[in-house]
């Protein structure tokens, strides 16, 4: 009989964040974690073997949104006690070895590469940008995410975070008054939608690890 993890959920801020958690996470041993790049870039780096510097932006200065998601997601991680973070540069020497195909093949590859405990992975599922300026957007970004943290050693995911926001005035979401002040009432791109939904994710999950720890 195979015995599957059960998951706790829980939804923060008005709505658009929510996660969901495997029981024993607190049992985990998650001290050194990595953060697998999009398939996109892994893919240029097996086809320059040995590695080399990292993609190139595109011609407008802007990096693709799934490369942008991971690297939110590793500047927020090494910001926060407690963990060790595998460097940009640790994770692109190895980088070609990581094989392409299942999701799982390649963290636990990566994970076992670099000794990390967990990796992270993620994928957007909307990057719509804004139309209009921070103060008078036609159109406003909208932003949709899913990070998995994923157990090197026994290859599955003990925590998954989701973002999903499209940005709503005050006055069609009273319940994001404390969001609306933070953000000084500008209409965010989604590159800054992005970022602060990264922060949310990773934040809550330090929490659960470390509770009452600075974050």
């Amino acid at each position: 009989m195979i015995l599957l993890p059960l998951f706790i959920s829980c939804t923060l801020g008005p709505g658009n964040f929510s996660s969901s958690h495997s029981t024993d996470l607190k049992t985990r041993t998650v001290r050194r974690l990595a953060v697998l790049p999009p398939e996109s870039v892994a893919a240029g780096a097996r086809a320059q073997a040995p590695a080399g510097p990292s993609p190139a932006p595109d011609k407008g200065g802007k990096r693709e949104p799934a490369a942008l998601l991971s690297d939110f997601i590793y500047a927020v991680v090494a910001a926060l006690p407690r963990w060790q973070i595998v460097s940009d540069r640790e994770v692109r020497e190895v980088l070609a070895m990581v094989p392409g195909g299942a999701q799982v093949n390649r963290v636990k590859r990566l994970g076992e590469l670099v000794y990390a405990d967990a990796v992270f992975s993620a994928r957007i599922v909307r990057f719509r940008e804004r139309i209009g300026e921070e103060w008078g957007a036609r159109s406003p970004a909208s932003v949709a995410f899913v990070v998995d943290l994923w157990d090197v050693k026994r290859g599955d995911i003990i925590w998954s975070g989701q973002f999903d926001e499209t940005q709503k005035p005050l006055s069609e979401n009273i319940f994001a008054l404390g969001e609306f002040t933070q953000r000084g009432g500008r209409w965010l791109t989604a590159e800054e939608l992005t970022h602060e939904g990264v922060k949310k994710a990773v934040n809550q999950l330090h929490q659960i690890l470390y509770p009452g720890a600075a974050s």
